[in-house]
This record gives structure tokens, sequence and C-alpha cells, in this order.
């Protein structure tokens, strides 16, 4: 499993990655993986790391683990198991092709969001490369069948990540669910119930939500699916984001975010295709009129999610895997699981043409339903109007508006932003309106109260001070404008003498 020398040399470290395995050895090659021998989970040691690793680095520093092996219901299993896996906007460089990747997280969000808005037309939609089809000897995941006699998931090393969680969960999956007229592709949280069954989650409204109560309507007693593991990261953004409209071809936007199609593979118990590099295929069957208890399960928020007395589950008839497979886990709430700059670009892209004066936007790992949206502020009313069209997402549920002087990644910079150019009257509170999210702090899903904070700075005709006074580092820049590139060109020398003197130890 380790990377030596020889075979660092040979690995490929910007993507687009065909697999999650030439993915993840790219980021051992750059030194973003803790490798762990052993953790035992049944004490929930790697949580625990988990938690310390972000709390000590930070989302964008903080480096993925790898357990080579873990305890489980008192026995050892083999991994590879991976968590916190997406990092900070290097690490997304590295995926989405960016050529110079850099350490610096403003410069690479810069050229992320560059790399992706060139993916998007002018009315708005993605690049398109329909998935194209291997042949069952050229997929990976293919390597190894498990009849339905055989199957025992119990076998894989899927976490309990909290005391509190109703068991183990299968939770960085993508599911499946193909329609005649559709094909959706989403991740829903899968509670591992027995050898040959798992909970699945899609909540009211989603779309493979959707897609089960139209079959169920069209009298179907099951629907068939398959839960990919292990999927390239294009197509993981794909599944774990909202992305494609409902009816959109997640595969077909993930081909064109890569520039080339994403190879896919018929199951072996339905007409369903799946990404042939995928680790791993969990195919079987969702009873449409048979409902069970699922959950608790601790949510993207980090509280504990509420246990639901009826839900979807999953009978699972076949398996099919790489040799060895690799596994990956969410500990949700804590690490960083998903890719962002998908989103992002989407976003601004949308919002760009109903904002004219938007030059970035942003939400935050830890705060996804606070977005930060950045203007080049004109006229009096238009931060509030900025932060009218963001509310319309039913997954925001507060709007930031500030001036483009801000750098969204800092949330100090935010604070400080509020702290001295804002005024609290600058505000608007929506008292009930449409949510999405899974927030903890309301009391019916579906519904929040919402908020516009406008911290832009104020302009008299908004009760904002006839001049408001210059800023400091603006008058430090115009005035030695040789000081930052001076500052930029010596920091490695600054950084190597806090070293030399036992700085950070």
């Amino acid at each position: 499993m380790a990377l030596n020398e020889a075979t660092r040399e040979n690995i490929r470290l910007v993507g687009p990655f065909d697999s999650l395995r030439d993915y993840l050895r790219a980021l051992e090659a750059r030194g973003k993986v803790l490798r762990l021998r052993e953790i035992d989970q049944d004490r929930y040691q790697a949580t625990g790391l988990a938690y310390r690793l972000i709390e000590k680095f930070g989302f964008d520093k903080a480096p993925a683990i790898l357990a080579e092996r873990v305890k489980i219901d008192g026995e050892w299993r083999d991994g590879p198991m991976y968590g916190n896996i997406y990092g900070g906007w290097d690490i997304e460089g590295m995926v989405f092709g960016v050529d110079d990747i850099v350490e610096d997280q403003n410069v690479m969000f810069r050229r992320v969001q560059e790399k992706l808005l060139a993916r998007i037309d002018s009315g708005g939609a993605w690049a398109r490369i329909k998935p194209a089809v291997v042949e069952r000897r050229k997929a990976p995941c293919k390597e190894i069948v498990v009849g339905e006699e055989d199957v025992d998931i119990l076998q894989y090393p899927w976490f309990k990540n909290n005391p509190a969680d109703a068991g183990r969960y299968i939770n960085m999956g993508s599911l499946f669910i193909e329609h005649p007229a559709l094909r959706n592709v989403g991740t829903y949280r899968c509670q591992v119930k027995g050898a040959k069954k798992i909970g699945v989650n899609p909540e009211p409204g989603q779309h493979g939500w959707q897609i089960l109560m139209e079959l169920k309507r069209k009298g179907l007693k099951v629907a068939k699916t398959a839960v990919a593991l292990g999927s390239d990261p294009i197509v993981w953004s794909l599944s774990s984001t909202k992305l494609a409209g409902f009816g959109e071809d997640e595969l077909e936007i993930a081909g064109g975010i890569r520039g080339r199609a994403v190879d896919i593979v018929k199951c072996e118990t339905s007409d369903i295709y799946v990404p042939a590099q995928s680790e791993m295929i969990l195919e079987g069957e969702i009873p449409l009129d048979e409902l069970e208890e699922e959950g608790p399960y601790g949510e993207m928020y980090g509280y504990l999610g509420a246990r639901k007395p009826k839900n979807f589950y999953m009978r699972i008839k076949t398996v099919t895997h790489r040799r060895d497979p690799w596994f990956t886990n969410s500990f949700t709430g804590v690490t960083a699981d998903m890719l962002r700059g998908t989103s992002i670009a989407s976003n601004y892209h949308r919002y760009k043409k109903l904002i004219p004066g938007l030059t970035a936007m942003m939400t935050h790992r830890n705060a996804p339903g606070v977005m930060i949206v950045a203007i080049k502020k004109r006229f009096a009313g238009e931060g509030m109007a900025a932060g009218q069209q963001v509310l319309a997402n039913p997954t925001i549920k507060v709007a930031i508006v500030v001036d483009d002087d801000i750098n969204l990644l800092n949330p100090l910079d935010v604070l400080h932003c509020m702290s001295a150019r804002w005024q609290p009257k600058a505000s608007v509170v929506i008292p009930q309106t449409q949510s999405m999210m899974v927030d903890p702090s309301t009391a019916r899903h579906g519904l929040s109260s919402k908020m516009i904070i406008d911290a832009t700075r104020q302009l008299p005709l908004e009760g904002g001070p006839a001049e408001f006074p210059a800023y400091s580092r603006a008058l430090l820049e115009a005035g030695a404008p040789d000081l930052f590139p001076w500052v930029e060109k010596e920091w490695p020398n600054v950084m190597k003498l806090w070293e030399k003197q036992g700085g950070g130890s």
C-alpha cells in the first residue's frame, strides 16, 4: 500500500482522474494523507482523530486519514478505509485539472472557478458528454462477483461514527435509480441493517424520492437500484451536490466537466448502468410498499439527525467489486467529504445574470446555509437586492452581502466587515419560507425563517456616513506599492527562520 519513490514518479498528480484510486494515490504523493496502520473504531478513535485534525489544521489544510485496518464489532477488518478526502482549494484544483497547483487558497479558489466556469455555456448549461458503455471484462468493478447466497456486507469496514448513531453507515455511496425516461444519481445515507439489507434515506422532495414515488404511482412493487461506492471524484461531486436538475443526467455532466466520457457497465441483476471504475457496486431492489425505521444519524450540521419511523430500505441481491477494494467514510458534519467547486461555479453563473455587480460568492464547509456574496456596489439598494436574489435558493438561510474588497475565504474578514461597515438596521428577516436544509434549528422540516445582512458600505441614501474612512491596508498598498510583493518574496525565508527558532513546535 505505501508509495515508494518509483511509484510516486509514475503517478499523475493532476486530474481529471479516472478512478478514486488514481486520485488518492496523487493525494498521498502530494503529502496530503495521514497513514495509520490500524485504528479501533469500536472506541471511535477515527472519529476523535477527525475532530482533532479539523480543529488543528482547519478544513483547507487537514490531511486525509487512511487506516490500513480497522477494528469493528470486536474484529479487525482489512481496509484501506479513507476519510476527509476532499479538503482545500488546492485539492479541488487537483481534481478539476488546474495545471499550476499552489498552497495559497485564494489563488486556487479563483483558478478552480475559472476552470469550471469555462465548462458552462452562456445559457447556464454545463458541458455534456454521454457516458461510454464498456465491456464487462474491462470494468474493474466486475473483478469479483458475489451472488445473492454469498452476500454479506457486514464483513466490510463500514463505520459507526458516533455512539448515538443507529448503527454502521454507508455514507459515501451514489444511489442509481433508473426511471424509463431518466437516470438519477444521488447520495443518501444508508444504514447497514443486516448482511443483505441497508436503509436508504432520500428526503421528501429530493430527486431520488420523486422517482420512487412516481414508480409507486405506476403500480410497481419494487424499484431496481444500485449503490456505487468509490467512484471517481467528479462523478462523486455530481452525486453529492444538487448540480443536475430533475431529469438531467449526472453522468453526462460529469463527462462534460472531465472532458471525456464516464465509462459505465451494466449491472448483473438489472438494466442499470454504473461507473465501471467504481470500487464496489451493491445491486438490489427497494420495496415501494414496505417502510422501516431508520436512524438517528449525525448529520451535516454536526448535530444528531432524526430517527425516521418510516423509511425505504434496499434488499441486496449481488455485490461486485475490485480485488481488495478501497473504502471511504464520511465523518458527516465533521470533515470535508464533498467537492464545492461545481456548486459555487454554477451558483455564480446563475446569479451573475441577476446581480450585475456580483464578483464572487462562497459558502463555508461548516456553514452551508450561509451564503457570502461580494459585489461591486454602485447604487443604494444593491446590497439588499443581491441578498433577496440569493435567498430564493431553498438551501440558503442567511445571505451576507459584502464589498468586493473582502476576502470571502476568510471568515474573520467577513466578521470585520460586519463590525466596521454594517449597521443592524441594514438587515431584513423573512419570517417563514421554503427550506431544503437538514437544519436542527427548525421546528418543521421544509420551512425556515431567513435573513439578509447588507454589510456593504452604506451609502448616504441608505443612512450611511457622507464619507466613509479610507481602509488602512488600501492606503498602505497605495503608498508603498512594492511592500507586499517584497513580503511575498521573503515569506519562505521568514518561515524557515521561524522553524529554525522552534516556532510552531
